[in-house]
């Protein structure tokens, strides 16, 4: 018996590294910006029934908005890696140029799309802004059931 039970542990043992797991969040291999682009440009033109015109102009809208990301992150990650944190006014400056980028953003789009397109575009986009609070706000309960429970 002592026999059949140390086997069925072995097995399960072994069987237990040999999975490979889900890469840790973040770890995760990043797209590059040409895909990003590319991705968010079909997406919009699926979404949205936009011509070639349109989805020319909106690849242009997306490739500097990917940019700009992808710049504001660097510099953020190597603020980070320095071990500094942004003062009350540099976090207020920062929130508001986020705000000018979003407006700025927004009138291109409307420059761009149909008023009908538009419409479904900010409704898109509301609904996706929305369940990203929702997905956050649950993760926020979830590890505060945690916290309570250890």
């Amino acid at each position: 018996m002592k026999k059949v039970f140390l086997a069925v542990a072995l097995v399960l043992g072994l069987t237990t590294f040999a999975q490979e797991g889900k890469p840790a969040r973040g770890e995760r291999e990043k797209l590059t910006t040409e895909q990003q682009v590319a991705l968010q440009t079909k997406k919009m033109k699926l979404e949205l029934d936009l011509n070639d015109k349109q989805t020319a102009d909106v690849k242009k809208i997306v490739e500097k908005q990917v940019a700009q990301r992808e710049a504001k992150l660097a510099e953020m990650q190597a603020k980070k890696a320095k071990g500094e944190k942004p003062t009350k006014d540099e976090r207020f400056k920062m929130k508001n140029e986020m705000l000018d980028a979003q407006i700025a953003h927004k009138a291109e789009m409307k420059k761009v799309l149909t008023a009908e397109q538009y419409t479904k575009w900010d409704a898109n986009k509301s609904a996706r802004k929305e369940g990203f609070s929702k997905r956050m706000k649950k993760g926020k309960r979830g590890m505060q059931k945690e916290d309570i429970q250890k």
